[in-house]
């Protein structure tokens, strides 16, 4: 498991771009947001096809597998309501 590439963001820049518009989340680099002055969300990823996103919904971060469109979806869920 290590950092996402480049490479990678570029395939995932679609579930970027709906992080982006989420209020309260700021991309200080690209892939990594920021809610307020903390790390909230980075992404990660392990072999050739799978992606992960570290988000922090408590006090610690959660991974999540986001390798798929479904798994994007629900992610993006998540995401929202730890937002509002």
């Amino acid at each position: 498991m290590r950092h996402i590439t480049p490479e990678r963001l570029d395939a995932i820049e679609g579930l970027l771009a709906s992080a982006r518009g989420l209020p309260g989340l700021v991309e200080r680099k690209r892939g990594v947001f920021y809610k307020g002055s903390r790390a909230f969300l980075h992404f990660h990823e392990h072999g050739d096809d799978e992606i992960y996103a570290d988000v922090r919904f408590g006090s610690d971060f959660e991974r999540l597998r986001v390798t798929t469109k479904a798994e994007r979806r629900e992610f993006l869920r998540r995401l929202a309501r730890a937002i509002s």
